[in-house]
């Protein structure tokens, strides 16, 4: 709590005047333009490594960046992923839902892990509310990163995308430069678009390309940020090489 405090204290010092005039200017009439799924992982600063200041987006924050499955839900609404998609894109009617998954994400980890029975066992979920999170709302990106791994990683994977007919096709690390787990994290990270596709108070807006899902996955250890483009059929690196052609894509796509 001391560090803590001494943040708050250096904040009234150094950034709440501008803060306060920036709550201001939106305090009636802000205009996000994303929600915004990521991990809780204390390395995770999503408006420093997007620049996005207030008013901006909504965060939503959880263990493995989840959106879950509207199959869990019998109202789809009792939960917090879907409340927070039906209040940013519904009442707010915002455009553009990312999601972005990470490396080394700790819960992606134990996923990994959780591909043995017995961690996995009903008894051991019981026992971990974390376990069970990621056994309930992970499977389908264990079962998609089992059969990657069937194929060694070389073939690619087919996921649902804005409606059930319209799907892409991913080739997950293809430079085979990311370890094991953080290849799950991708396949988890591209998982969360079909699942947040599986919600019928979307179905109008995704249909008619008034809403649109995007997938991004930030590296911690070199602090590069990748893109899925459906375009490559693979997460490409955004930096000053392929900003331009990103950029294109995202016009033309999504327009």
């Amino acid at each position: 709590m001391d560090k803590l405090l001494q943040g708050i204290m250096k904040y009234r010092a150094t950034v709440k005047e501008t803060m306060v005039k920036q709550f201001v200017k939106v305090k009636d009439n802000p205009t996000p333009k994303a929600v915004f799924f990521t991990c809780i992982d204390s390395r995770m600063i999503p408006t420093r490594f997007t620049q996005t200041n207030v008013g901006d987006m909504f965060i939503v924050r959880n263990a493995g960046n989840m959106v879950p499955h509207s199959q869990h839900f019998p109202d789809e609404q009792n939960t917090n992923e879907p409340a927070a998609l039906e209040l940013g894109c519904v009442v707010n009617d915002i455009r553009h839902i990312i999601v972005c998954g990470h490396s080394d994400c700790k819960a992606i980890n134990l996923l990994y892990k959780l591909r043995d029975p017995e961690f996995a066992s009903q008894q051991n979920r019981r026992l971990s509310p974390l376990r069970s999170w990621l056994c309930t709302h992970a499977e389908s990106s264990l079962e998609k990163f089992n059969h990657l791994a069937e194929h060694n990683f070389d073939k690619p994977l087919t996921f649902q995308g804005e409606t059930p007919l319209r799907k892409f096709v991913a080739y997950i690390d293809p430079e085979k430069q990311f370890s094991i787990e953080d290849r799950l994290s991708q396949i988890n990270t591209l998982q969360q678009l079909q699942n947040i596709a599986s919600y019928g108070f979307l179905r109008k807006r995704l249909e008619k390309h008034q809403l649109h899902i995007h997938a991004i996955w930030f590296d911690i250890y070199t602090g590069e940020i990748y893109y899925f483009s459906r375009k490559l059929k693979k997460f490409v690196i955004i930096d000053e090489d392929n900003f331009k052609q990103l950029l294109e894509e995202v016009v033309l796509f999504y327009s």
